[in-house]
């Protein structure tokens, strides 16, 4: 059963507005020489990429200290959830040189320190992190085998995905390999989409 997402209005103070629209100005500006985000959603950038992102932050626990987004392109929406929880050590994941350039930009004008990482995925070091992130990237089994090996290290890592129309497919996939708990939240930027919570992450013998 969906999930109405509760309201992120209350997690985003005035000040971190103020350096989310500076971030989404310097989104404009790089915009114009490098390919950051689709030219049909830069129109609407605020709502298809601030607010989706957002739209997560109610689902993060108070306890996390440390988080990690995968293929975050721009940094939807790793950067933006840095810039409203400054207080979680955030690992961006990209392979996109150009796109990690961006995310440092942006990191050194909102002076929201990050950790950007320029390297495909699956050569990332088994950290131990509360929290994995991403938008959009893959399918969901294709995302639980990339990120198993950070659960043998933290068993209790917690998964926030954004996912499209096909969602309930991806979890019915999911679970031929692994098993999990799942919540399913409506998405308030997409009528089509979700955001997916999944916790207690096992590989099926």
């Amino acid at each position: 059963m969906m999930k109405k997402l509760p309201e992120w209005e209350s997690h985003v103070s005035r000040e971190t507005i103020l350096k989310l629209e500076q971030y989404d100005a310097l989104l404009h500006k790089w915009q114009k020489a490098i390919n950051l985000i689709s030219s049909k959603t830069l129109g609407d950038s605020w709502n298809r990429h601030f607010v989706d992102s957002m739209q997560i932050l109610p689902l993060i626990d108070e306890k996390c200290s440390k988080a990690l987004d995968l293929g975050c392109g721009a940094g939807f929406s790793g950067v933006v959830t840095a810039i409203c929880k400054p207080e979680i050590e955030m690992h961006l994941a990209e392979s996109d040189t150009k796109k990690c350039n961006f995310m440092a930009a942006v990191s050194r004008e909102t002076k929201i320190p990050v950790k950007v990482h320029n390297i495909r995925i699956e050569k990332l070091g088994g950290d131990s992190y509360d929290l994995i992130t991403a938008r959009a990237l893959c399918s969901l089994v294709m995302l639980f085998d990339y990120s198993y090996r950070f659960v043998e290290v933290n068993p209790e890592l917690i998964f926030v995905f954004h996912k499209g129309e096909r969602f309930q497919q991806e979890i019915d996939d999911a679970r031929r390999k692994y098993s999990f708990d799942v919540d399913i939240y409506q998405s308030i930027t997409d009528d089509r989409g979700c955001v997916l919570k999944v916790s207690a992450l096992k590989k099926l013998d």
